[in-house]
């Protein structure tokens, strides 16, 4: 048994670009536990990217007036949902699923944001 986590998530600081790279695609797989290592991991790196943008959210509002409009950025939360969907469709998955996560992400994010300046 590996107990050392491989790398799978390379960055291209350049290009701002991250690829994931399994230890086995999915077809070469041998059996379930492989399966569920690979989809643990990569939920892994999700979290972790998710933990990366929450930093970041809480630093936007540095730059957004202290007014529950624009913490609220609703035009921004519309156009986030859209390229999310279309993002979705483009990796075959079900963009409706998608947008509930992103929207319950987002109220999430506006509710720390609000917090972060007392609204």
């Amino acid at each position: 048994m590996n107990l050392q986590k491989p790398h799978y998530l390379i960055t291209n600081k350049v290009l701002n670009v991250i690829h994931y790279t399994p230890v086995k695609q999915p077809q070469h797989c041998e059996n379930i536990s492989e399966v569920r290592n690979e989809i643990d991991t990569i939920d892994r790196d999700i979290l972790t990217l998710l933990g990366t943008r929450f930093k970041y959210v809480k630093e936007i509002v540095r730059f957004k007036e202290k007014t529950k409009e624009s913490i609220i950025a609703s035009d921004r939360r519309e156009q986030v949902i859209n390229q999310r969907r279309q993002w979705a469709v483009e990796n075959g998955i079900d963009p409706d699923v998608i947008e509930t996560m992103y929207r319950n992400l987002i109220t999430y994010f506006i509710a720390e944001e609000m917090k972060e300046i007392n609204i």
